[in-house]
């Protein structure tokens, strides 16, 4: 018979897709744990049936946040382990909370690393990888979701964020048109059998998901802004008068703005000046 485990939360990634990236580690936690905390206990005891344990399930997501303190109160003398569906739990999936009162209370709380579907499509993207912001999901609704785009639009590193299927076009459109045409890669059921990753411009991929409703977990990973030469008053003031023969003022610094990579500001300042001269 194994030892117990030594009291306290466990936070246990499991796999992504392929249940052969399950660690030796991870397995034989899950084989000792009092008890498993899953999203979804029938996706858990698929998990669990593979590896041949059965410890005690309680559900836990979102909609039992006000367990938490029950939870934490048998810390003291269970080893309590925490998954998600798939993947790292709390990279877009519930836990924070717990954790944080967990070791507030003094408990111990363990890592027990593995797959996370936005490590991975950085691995496989051919991006930047040196800096990068995780985004989660987007808001759903267009104005939050432009919103949320345009607050990390000159962060100077790769973006990854999960999209679901039906949105992934309307996505990849509004972050054309935020952050100009960036190198993109649409990761799609990673680790699993049609797994694929397709890398191309914004523009490209928006084109090729266009009203297209991909299946699977979906995760985008956008390259960091393009540097772009400094461009001169002399060079801008040239390229504004031209805009401005069929656009306004404001419309014309818009798109200088795209085109040079440059604070919108600025181009709004001189497309400003040149229009009353």
């Amino acid at each position: 018979m194994s030892d117990p485990l030594p009291p306290g939360l466990y936070v246990v990634a499991t796999p992504i897709g392929n249940l052969g990236d399950l660690s030796p580690r991870a397995a034989d936690v899950l084989s000792r744990a009092d008890r498993i905390l899953a999203e979804d206990t029938r996706v858990t005891g698929k998990l669990l049936a593979h590896i041949g344990a059965k410890p005690p399930m309680s559900r836990y997501d979102d909609h039992t946040a006000d367990r938490e303190q029950a939870i934490v109160d048998l810390l003291g003398t269970q080893a309590i382990v925490l998954v998600s569906d798939a993947g790292t739990p709390l990279i877009s999936d519930p836990g924070y909370a717990l954790v944080r009162k967990a070791r507030e209370a003094g408990h111990a709380v363990v890592a027990v690393p593995g797959p996370c579907a936005a490590i991975a499509a950085l691995s496989v993207a051919g991006l930047a990888t040196n800096r990068f912001l995780f985004l989660g999901f987007l808001p759903a609704k267009a104005k939050a979701r432009n919103e949320a785009i345009a607050e990390i639009a000159s962060v100077q590193a790769s973006l990854v964020l999960y999209e679901s299927g039906p949105r992934l076009g309307e996505t990849l459109g509004a972050l054309r048109k935020a952050l100009g045409d960036r190198e993109a890669a649409v990761a799609r059921e990673l680790t699993k059998l049609h797994e694929e990753c397709v890398t191309g411009t914004l523009t490209e991929l928006t084109d090729r998901y266009a009203g297209v409703s991909p299946k699977g977990e979906i995760v985008i990973v956008v390259g960091p802004p393009i540097e772009a030469e400094a461009v001169s008053d002399t060079d801008l003031d040239a390229w504004l008068d031209r805009a401005m023969a069929t656009l306004s003022p404001s419309r014309a610094a818009a798109e200088a703005a795209e085109q040079f990579n440059i604070p919108r500001k600025r181009a709004y300042a001189r497309a400003l000046e040149r229009s009353q001269k």
